[in-house]
C-alpha cells in the first residue's frame, strides 16, 4: 500500500566544523531528540534530462526551482519501501510531495514502465511533472550519513547533520552500496534547520554566540560541477567567488 506525505516549510543551511557540530549536540540535547531514523545512511537517485535540465536551472537560482528524486534511508532491495519525492523551491519556501512505493514499482514508474500507481493528488503531481520535462533518466547516485532530530516539545522543528557525502554517476541503484567521489570538504558538517515558521530562540541565541551563518548548498549542484560539469565549477570559482563546490540551495 503507497503512502503520500506533504511538506512545506523552510530549509536554513550552516556548514559546520566537527568540533562545532559536538558542540551543538551537546547544548542541543535538552531540546531534541533523535527521530525514528536516527543516524541512518540517506541515499539518493536525481533524475535529469540528457541536458541536465533540471540542475542547469536551479544552479541559475530562480525564483522557482523543482527537482525529482528516489530516496532510500537503507540499502535497498527490490521490496523495500523507497520514496519518490518531488521538491519545488518558490520564494525561499520548499514544498515536497512524497510517496512511498516499493523500489521496483518506484523505479519503473518513473521510466514510464506500466506500474499500477494509486490515483492521488501527489502522483498526478509527479506523473505530470515527468510528462512535462520528458524522457527522464537516472543521473546521480548521491548518498551520505546522517543524523536527525525532531523537537522535544512536539513542535515541528528539525535538525540533521549529513556527512561523508558521495556522487557517482554509474550504478544508479538504491540497492548497490554507497560509495562514490567525496562532495563535502574533509572535516565538514552540513547542517539543516527544518520549520515551517520561526527558529527556535534557543538555537537563534546559539548562532549568534558561535558567529554561524547560513549558507548555501546543494548536493545535486555540487555533484553535477564536481562530476558531470567541472567547467562550470572552475568558472564560478573564478568569476563569481561563489563556486558550485560551496553549493546552490534546491
Amino acid at each position: 500500500m503507497a503512502f503520500q506525505t506533504v511538506f512545506k516549510r523552510y530549509e536554513l543551511k550552516y556548514m559546520l566544523t566537527l568540533e562545532q557540530k559536538e558542540m551543538f549536540l551537546d547544548t542541543m540535547s535538552q531540546y531534541m531528540a533523535p527521530d525514528k531514523y536516527g543516524r541512518s545512511t540517506i541515499r539518493n537517485i536525481y533524475y535529469d534530462d540528457d541536458s541536465y535540465r533540471l540542475i542547469r536551472r536551479s544552479i541559475e537560482r530562480p525564483a522557482y526551482k523543482e527537482k525529482l528524486r528516489i530516496r532510500s534511508y537503507d540499502l535497498a532491495s527490490p521490496d523495500s519501501t523507497v520514496f519518490v519525492e518531488l521538491k519545488k523551491k518558490f520564494d525561499k519556501v520548499v514544498y515536497k510531495r512524497r510517496l512511498a512505493l516499493p523500489e521496483t514499482d518506484a523505479m519503473r514508474w518513473i521510466g514510464r514502465e506500466e506500474v499500477p500507481i494509486p490515483d492521488t493528488q501527489i502522483s498526478r503531481e509527479i506523473n505530470y511533472f515527468i510528462d512535462f520535462y520528458g524522457n527522464l533518466k537516472p543521473k546521480v547516485f548521491l548518498s551520505y550519513e546522517r543524523e536527525a532530530f525532531f523537537d522535544k516539545d512536539g513542535g515541528d522543528f528539525r535538525i540533521t547533520f549529513d556527512e561523508n557525502i558521495l556522487a557517482r554517476t554509474t550504478d544508479l541503484s538504491l540497492c548497490s552500496p554507497s560509495y562514490g567521489t567525496q562532495i563535502l570538504e574533509s572535516g565538514k558538517v552540513l547542517m539543516e534547520l527544518k520549520c515551517s515558521g520561526a527558529i527556535p530562540l534557543w538555537m537563534v541565541a546559539i548562532l549568534s554566540r558561535e558567529k554561524i551563518y547560513k549558507t548555501s548548498f546543494s548536493k545535486y549542484g555540487t555533484a553535477y560541477g564536481t562530476l558531470i560539469f567541472p567547467e562550470i565549477y572552475i568558472k564560478n570559482s573564478v568569476d563569481n567567488k561563489e563556486t558550485i563546490t560551496n553549493g546552490r540551495n534546491i
